[in-house]
């Protein structure tokens, strides 16, 4: 397992790297580590917005990954950002967060204290897209369910429910599903299944 720092979210990051990253410099950083370790048949898996990310690898990588996860994540289609896709759940909080500087967006009061700065840039940059991540034999969905008033993400369930291309699955938990439920994440990354997994939609060939 390979578990990546994007640019501008280190703890020694400077500014400058922070005010400078965005979504490409983010899938820049997920190709360099792919290239580094002549890595191949690879599982991608992306939470939040990292599933923005995960996408835009496996458009230009496609032949090198075998599965993309995405954890509660983003599904994004071309043109799209993560600002485009979000609610006003996380737009407004997002907008308050980024006055202080105007190029990071703080993190919420109370929240975990290894939590950096988010690079604004990232979240406002619309993805260039074609269909060659359709080429990923297994792309998986995992919607939390236990924060139905506020996800930004139930259309896109609806959405991927009806699309033969993915598997979706449901974990009854609020947004960080890997703190809330870890050994329920972690057996389904695994493959051995979670309890609360809902019937799935099998991809296209399996």
């Amino acid at each position: 397992m390979h578990a990546l720092t994007l640019t501008g979210l280190g703890p020694d990051d400077e500014a400058t790297a922070v005010a400078s990253a965005n979504l490409d410099t983010h899938a820049d950083d997920m190709l360099r580590h792919l290239d580094r370790r002549r890595l191949a048949d690879v599982t991608l898996v992306g939470h939040s917005y990292a599933g923005m990310v995960i996408s835009a690898v496996a458009d230009l990588v496609a032949g090198r990954i075998s599965r993309l996860v995405h954890l509660d994540a983003f599904v994004p289609r071309d043109g799209e950002s993560w600002w485009s896709s979000t609610n006003e759940y996380f737009r407004n909080p997002a907008a308050a967060g980024a006055a202080h500087t105007g190029y990071s967006i703080r993190p919420p009061d109370g929240s975990d204290p290894r939590r950096r700065p988010h690079p604004l840039a990232s979240f406002l940059q619309t993805i260039r897209l074609t269909d060659k991540a359709t080429q990923v034999p297994c792309r998986e969905f995992v919607y939390c369910s236990g924060w139905e008033d506020r996800t930004p993400l139930a259309g896109l369930r609806a959405r991927l429910l009806a699309d033969p291309g993915w598997l979706v699955h449901e974990l009854p938990t609020g947004h960080d599903a890997m703190h809330e439920a870890p050994q329920a994440v972690a057996a389904l990354l695994l493959g051995e299944g979670a309890v609360g997994i809902s019937r799935p939609v099998l991809p296209v060939g399996r």
